[in-house]
């Protein structure tokens, strides 16, 4: 059985684990709004000052601010302390993470659907019928079929 070490190694795995989903969970509550979105579409062909930001959106400083500091939260963008205008800059390391996770579970849809077209082969392989050019299988013929008389 696991000692006292195993379970401080499993509780710290645990953290790690609930702090990524964390994390990830805001990026996508984050992303979830199209004007945010848009946003880190935009930043990410490069930095822009907020008020380049708020340019294009009918929308007060202070509702863009506030898009910003959600995006911020989430770790998808920084704004340096400094004096005005302050560049904002996207942060790839919560794509990153996004893109993992998406991956991740691309790669098993993927084994998932490699196994199911392996059986549906084997399985095809294995039926009595044949495959013709148009795609059409022909049923073997049972000789006592009614239509074989």
């Amino acid at each position: 059985m696991g000692g006292p070490r195993s379970t401080v190694l499993s509780t710290v795995g645990l953290k790690v684990r609930e702090t990524t989903t964390d994390t990830l969970s805001r990026v996508f509550a984050a992303l979830a709004d199209p004007t945010r979105r848009d946003m880190v579409a935009r930043l990410a062909e490069g930095d822009a000052t907020v008020s380049q930001l708020a340019e294009p959106y009918r929308m007060t400083l202070q509702a863009v601010y506030k898009h910003l500091r959600v995006l911020e939260d989430a770790g998808l963008i920084s704004r340096p302390r400094g004096p005005q205008p302050r560049p904002v800059r996207l942060e790839v390391q919560a794509l990153d993470l996004m893109d993992t996770w998406i991956e991740r579970h691309r790669d098993r849809v993927e084994q998932r659907n490699r196994r199911l077209d392996a059986v549906l082969a084997e399985m095809n392989g294995d039926e009595h019928g044949q495959v013709h050019g148009d795609g059409h299988r022909s049923r073997p013929e049972a000789a006592d079929h009614p239509d074989n008389t």
